[in-house]
């Protein structure tokens, strides 16, 4: 069994600084796992900040997809040295090379790959490419909400969703404008539908779901499927 973990930015560098002991658990978690498993790292809040700043140097968005691009591959070269001895050593930027990678590798690392789409689009098509089984989406939010939690206290977590629905609520924030920040990519959701992915959704806070998630077991985030 294969697995692709998305693994949000603001969960390697949220605050200015590199979240030195969250990684080292995260690692942990993939190697006590103890299966082939593919990572896509976003670029956060760094990636929302230089392609806010290219934007208003240049005015071009597609400069701003380079820019943020370029954040999530400094966070991927920082995971794939994390998990050094178990991942390829390098960062992968073609899919069919990091599935190949597999076969000799536990772990491959990707960032993002092209202006345009994001790193929910990058982890979807890593994950079919792979064969995973399912794609954990690991961040700072523990699961999908009916509406911002960070906004509104009131705001309800979905245990389970269809592809479909999380399809409608990712078409209605998706603006595809570089670094901004949204529940995940609409052609991502799209891509996952096509294929019947399972997609896990869990929060950062408590690794321990992590676990669970990646095995496909019973967590306390969200989980979209066909069903």
């Amino acid at each position: 069994m294969a697995v692709v973990i998305s693994l949000g930015g603001s969960m390697i560098n949220g605050t200015g600084s590199v979240d030195r002991a969250f990684l080292r658990e995260f690692r942990e978690i993939v190697l006590k796992s103890k299966e082939k498993m593919g990572i896509v790292t976003g670029g956060g809040k760094v990636a929302r900040e230089y392609a806010s700043a290219a934007r208003e140097f240049c005015g071009n968005n597609y400069v701003a997809d380079e820019v943020a691009i370029a954040a999530t591959k400094l966070n991927a070269a920082l995971a794939a040295s994390l998990l050094r001895g178990a991942a390829h050593p390098g960062v992968f930027h073609d899919f069919t090379k990091a599935a190949a990678a597999l076969g000799k590798h536990d772990v491959v690392v990707m960032g993002g790959t092209i202006p345009g789409i994001t790193t929910d689009t990058d982890a979807v098509l890593l994950a079919e490419a792979i064969g995973a089984e399912r794609l954990v989406n690991l961040s700072n939010v523990d699961g999908i909400y009916d509406s911002d939690p960070k906004k509104n206290p009131s705001a309800k977590m979905f245990s389970r969703m269809s592809h479909a629905q999380l399809a409608k609520m990712a078409q209605e924030s998706d603006q595809r404008m570089p670094g901004t920040n949204f529940v995940f990519d609409s052609v991502a959701c799209k891509l996952a539908a096509r294929c019947g992915m399972e997609l896990h959704f869990v929060g950062g806070k408590n690794l321990k779901e992590l676990g669970n998630a990646i095995k496909g077991k019973r967590h306390s985030g969200t989980v979209v499927s066909t069903e």
